[in-house]
């Protein structure tokens, strides 16, 4: 995984991070007040002893040096911390003023530190100075000069003196820590669960799941819920603005062999592959298209409930031959958006779906408009979108940011692979737009709104061989079509 994709997870992970931050302050901010404070009283050492000449200058500091690290060793040996108890009881005892001990030495130097380290500002200072009392004491008694050679003298050059605050807790230092230890394993935590999320997060993702072009992102808007339809005062929101642009990658989506008959999919239930249906039609028609919508969703039918039509009689009522698809094809709004419900809930959907009346069905609704949008069911769910996508020209796949893993994406494609389906592309729905873009698109949509509106030249749709533009010829049309 490369720094970059690293960077996303933290970003798109970020309240991980802050949390974990606030948290790990908080531990250490109790940890800090539920401390107790503790002093430190240090005394110092200088080890000399008498000499004569350079030479015994030179070989008398090599030797000193040699004896403060065994001096060190005993100033926290158990011997003078017993020394220490029995000449001054400060309520401890020889093991806790042991624990209490600790030296330093500076290397080519015979200062010996000692320091005592306790809660009780008092009590350090008092061991301390019974420490560096008996600590010469012991030395005098236990070093014998050879004979000839003068006697190691020792003497307390600083000290015994006891700090004026506690040298612990530091809430600087403790918060500062525990800040950057948060910090890290924030960023780690923000790591591991984007590597562990196999949600689809973002459009590249979706294109190496389903191996196919991206034609579009609709963004996510709130008001969608209750219009989600692209008409009134939507038709100029940026969602509107993505249909658009998915209207037009569609058409040159392969110039060449131009997709008539689509099959819109999805591969759960919910990820608004309807919706994405319904907008898409009103695009097109918008447009001067003559188009032609199909709900084949026969277990869940929603294109009526969207465009607020009658779906008791439709597509299933057309399939086994109780009426004329011209006698249920219903024109939707003052656009050239004819619409085939879904009719009657069949006991066999996907049977009624792959017969031979459904392939005789599409083939008459292709030379009957301009272009023909079939919203379909989950490809996961059933296989009923699989079976209507193989008699279309191509399948738009619909995924929504954050809710469809890869795994399922992928195989969703898999599936309409399997049977040689052309898919178009995919499209991101509910995907979270950059606040620049946002911006951006709202700035110009209103300098555009005040600008006065200036003709514009629409290049009219492709003319059939029978020469028919209007959608109520292409209504009577339908009528003629064969049960």
């Amino acid at each position: 995984m490369d720094l970059l994709r690293q960077l996303r997870h933290v970003r798109r992970h970020w309240w991980v991070v802050l949390v974990t931050v606030m948290v790990a302050l908080g531990v250490s901010a109790f940890l800090t007040v539920r401390a107790q404070p503790r002093y430190v009283a240090s005394v110092t050492f200088f080890v000399t002893t008498p000499n004569q000449g350079v030479t015994d200058a030179y070989q008398g500091g090599l030797f000193l040096q040699q004896r403060v690290k065994s001096y060190a060793d005993l100033l926290t040996s158990d011997r003078l911390a017993q020394s220490v108890v029995a000449e001054n009881p400060v309520g401890l005892t020889a093991d806790e003023v042991q624990r209490r001990v600790s030296t330093s030495t500076e290397a080519g130097t015979v200062l010996l530190r000692a320091s005592v380290t306790d809660t009780d500002q008092t009590r350090a200072l008092k061991v301390t100075e019974t420490l560096a009392a008996k600590f010469v004491e012991l030395v005098q008694k236990v070093e014998t000069p050879p004979e000839g050679k003068a006697p190691i003298k020792i003497e307390v050059v600083s000290g015994p003196r006891v700090s004026s605050s506690p040298v612990s807790p530091q809430p600087v230092r403790n918060l500062t820590l525990g800040g950057l230890i948060g910090l890290v394993l924030g960023v780690g935590l923000a790591i591991l669960r984007g590597v562990a999320d196999v949600r689809l997060r973002d459009s590249a993702g979706l294109q190496r799941a389903t191996g196919s072009p991206l034609l579009g992102e609709i963004p996510y808007e709130g008001s969608a819920k209750s219009a989600p339809l692209i008409v009134g005062d939507a038709a100029t929101s940026s969602r509107a603005e993505a249909i658009r642009k998915l209207r037009t990658n569609l058409r040159f989506v392969d110039v060449h062999e131009p997709a008539r008959v689509i099959a819109v999919t999805s591969a759960l239930q919910g990820e608004g592959k309807t919706t994405l249906s319904c907008n898409l039609a009103i695009a097109l028609a918008e447009a001067g298209w003559r188009v032609l919508l199909v709900d084949a969703d026969l277990r869940r039918p929603k294109v009526d409930e969207y465009l607020g039509i009658d779906a008791g009689v439709g597509l299933t009522d057309v399939l086994v031959g109780d009426v004329q698809v011209g006698d249920v094809v219903q024109r939707w709004g003052d656009k050239s958006l004819l619409v085939l419900p879904s009719g009657s809930a069949p006991p066999n959907p996907s049977e009624l779906l792959g017969s031979k009346a459904m392939a005789d069905l599409l083939l008459a609704l292709r030379e009957s408009a301009d272009i023909v949008i079939i919203d379909t069911a989950p490809l996961l769910a059933v296989t009923d979108g699989v079976v209507v996508a193989v008699q279309a020209d191509g399948a738009l796949m619909v995924s929504q940011q954050g809710r469809t893993s890869r795994t399922q994406v992928a195989a969703a494609a898999r599936s309409l692979h399997a049977v040689s389906v052309r898919l178009l592309g995919c499209v991101l729905n509910m995907a979270k737009m950059p606040k620049a873009e946002a911006y951006q698109y709202e700035a110009y949509r209103v300098v555009a709104a005040e600008t006065p509106a200036v003709p514009e030249e629409r290049t009219a749709p492709p003319r059939h061989a029978d020469g028919v533009n209007g959608v109520s010829d292409r209504t009577q049309e339908l009528t003629r079509l064969p049960r």
